[in-house]
């Protein structure tokens, strides 16, 4: 199928308002839950990684459902749109927990957290389902991945930049307890968004008519297909370090600012600035991939990461910023967020040539399947570092109700915003180089190969 740039487009449109809903989510629920809501921050980790056990059935079971799904609207564009707007529900309540006690809070919390990530599921492995299906390996792919990953950060950046300048806005009051207005109005508005932009992926982007008669293959033989399928099973592996390196970051950033830094406004200019790298990364892909191999541009992600939580762990112990010269920061996190943006556009590519692969060994092509992995992997990854990041500042012994921290707490609080990311990407690096093989001749080859048959 050959989709024309409105068509690229409007996919991108879908991938930006899915992330901004991810973000939100991934980001700001345990500071929801633990600094507004006061909820045990080691509570709210377990809840997040508890949840992935569920996923461990209930995402490959989606993929499954969503492969063998037959309507004159094809197999995904249903999904998406149903998960949506259950997924958009579950998103405002989290962030409208109701009462005032700390019990209410933590039943709310587990009940709509598995909600969530149920939902969520039924919208997102469709989605990136759609990449493979609708593309060819190559250029074309290469293309649609990324600026459906470009718009994926600027997803990732709108509520990560603006969520401590809005909510404070919507609040009736500027303590942090008058902060629950503000999150529950701001979730209702993300919900919205996030139901227009893939309502317009849906309704403009088109999809493979499957023939009448046409059938997919046993749940048996799917899974069979799909654990055989070595190279899908390294990028999903790859996708959890990677993922939950950065993710473990994210959620002790803003207690970095707020804390350390002394400065909360300080932490959106950040976080701007370092999401624009991001997005410019992913926007000019197609330029410099012309001129380096994917498996060089992956191996330079990784560096480029690594580089800058070296840099950021340096510069912190060094105690060099304060809040009037914090912009020291940029340095080390444009690093990150470069590598970062690299590896993510790459791994969408890698993940979408896995299916190819797949079919190529096995005779059997089920992106949905594929790509449940991919959905299961980017919650568990979010789940794993919520749970270090909650049971690091329990551990780090930080106090939310004052501003004023120990040394030692600040330094814990700078050692595991940095130490287990570098590790997670070192052994990334090792587990890449040793196991994956669809470099661009053997993709050419196996594209050649499917032709044929």
């Amino acid at each position: 199928m050959e989709l024309k740039a409105r068509h690229k487009l409007a996919f991108a449109v879908g991938a930006l308002g899915k992330d901004i809903v991810y973000m939100l989510v991934a980001s700001y629920l345990l500071y929801y839950y633990n600094v507004v809501l006061g909820v045990d921050s080691a509570f709210v980790g377990f809840v997040m990684m508890g949840a992935r056990i569920f996923d461990a059935i209930n995402d490959p079971f989606m993929g499954i459902v969503v492969s063998k799904t037959r309507t004159r609207f094809g197999k995904f564009r249903p999904w998406i749109f149903a998960g949506t707007v259950m997924n958009a529900v579950t998103v405002y309540a989290l962030f409208a927990a109701p009462g005032d006690t700390d019990s209410v809070f933590r039943i709310w919390l587990i009940v709509f957290y598995l909600l969530w990530g149920i939902t969520y599921t039924l919208m997102d492995i469709p989605f990136w389902s759609m990449i493979p299906a609708v593309t060819r390996p190559g250029k074309d792919r290469e293309q649609m991945s990324s600026l459906a990953r470009s718009a994926s950060g600027i997803g990732d950046a709108l509520p990560t930049v603006l969520t401590m300048t809005v909510v404070p806005i919507l609040s009736a009051g500027t303590a942090i307890a008058d902060y629950r207005i503000g999150f529950k109005w701001w979730g209702l508005i993300i919900a919205i968004v996030f139901i227009v932009s893939e309502s317009i992926c849906v309704f403009l982007v088109p999809e493979k008519t499957i023939e009448e008669g046409e059938k997919s293959p046993g749940i048996g033989k799917m899974f069979k297909s799909l654990f055989s399928n070595d190279q899908a099973m390294v990028i999903v592996f790859s996708v959890i370090l990677v993922y939950t390196a950065l993710n473990i970051t994210s959620n002790l950033i803003l207690y970095f600012f707020q804390f350390d830094v002394g400065d909360t406004d300080a932490y959106s200019i950040f976080v701007a600035a370092v999401f624009a790298v991001q997005v410019l990364i992913m926007l000019t892909f197609p330029l410099y991939r012309k001129a380096v191999s994917k498996f060089r541009l992956f191996f330079m992600g990784f560096v480029i990461q690594i580089a800058g939580f070296v840099v950021l762990l340096g510069m912190s112990l060094a105690d060099i910023y304060s809040t009037t010269s914090w912009m020291v920061l940029l340095i080390p996190g444009a690093l990150v967020y470069a590598g970062y943006g690299i590896l993510n556009v790459l791994l969408t590519i890698f993940l979408s040539d896995s299916v190819d692969y797949g079919e190529y060994k096995n005779g059997v092509r089920e992106e949905a399947v594929i790509f449940s992995m991919q959905t299961f992997t980017v919650k568990l990854a979010s789940g794993i570092a919520v749970a270090i990041a909650g049971a690091a500042i329990d551990l780090i012994g930080l106090n939310t109700k004052t501003l004023v921290q120990s040394t030692e707490t600040l330094n814990g609080l700078r050692f595991f915003m940095t130490i287990p990311a570098i590790i997670l990407l070192i052994i990334g690096i090792i587990v890449f180089k040793k196991l994956y093989k669809l470099n661009d001749e053997e993709m050419k080859h196996i594209g050649e190969g499917l032709k044929r048959n």
